[in-house]
């Protein structure tokens, strides 16, 4: 006579979490302006402000776009100002620096606006690992925002997670 098999991680309280579930589909594109300096690294006002004013800015509509700078220059902060100002009317978000800032910073928005109370005093799985890529600073805020509610915290599948928060 053969036992039954009994899936004991499907019976069990614990709770999923899996990033990847929240990311975004979209162009991620890095929009480099070291083209708009003059000579490859002065960023004269009046020429970079023509620049901007000439750049047709609807090409970006609905990307999340990463503004950089790969010539070694020194770029005042409102340069990136005045830029968004102009290309955040197209695009879905819009941040300093590489793709991989610009990942952690879709994140960031996404954790600060979910809604964790479906794992208030629960045991969760924060799952590893992912297809899309998900930031390693997402693990960390997202670890920050369920410490204060969830009854224990671990990373990987159910089959091999590692602990990491157990309350008290």
């Amino acid at each position: 006579m053969q036992e039954e098999i009994v899936n004991r991680v499907a019976l069990s309280k614990l709770m999923v979490v899996d990033l990847e579930d929240y990311y975004p589909e979209g162009e991620r594109v890095q929009f480099d302006i070291k083209d708009w300096l003059h000579e490859g690294f002065v960023l004269r006002e009046k020429e970079f402000r023509a620049q901007v004013a000439a750049y047709d800015w609807s090409q970006h509509k609905d990307q999340f776009v990463a503004l950089t700078c790969t010539a070694d220059a020194i770029i005042p902060a409102w340069a990136y100002m005045l830029i968004t100002m102009e290309i955040s009317a197209f695009a879905r978000k819009v941040s300093v620096g590489d793709l991989q800032l610009l990942e952690t910073a879709i994140y960031q928005d996404i954790i600060n606006a979910l809604d964790v109370t479906p794992y208030q005093d629960k045991p969760l799985i924060v799952k590893g690992c992912s297809h899309k890529p998900v930031p390693p600073n997402a693990y960390i805020m997202l670890s920050a925002k369920l410490r204060p509610i969830a009854k224990s915290i671990m990373y990987g599948e159910a089959c091999s997670s590692v602990p990491l928060y157990k309350r008290k």
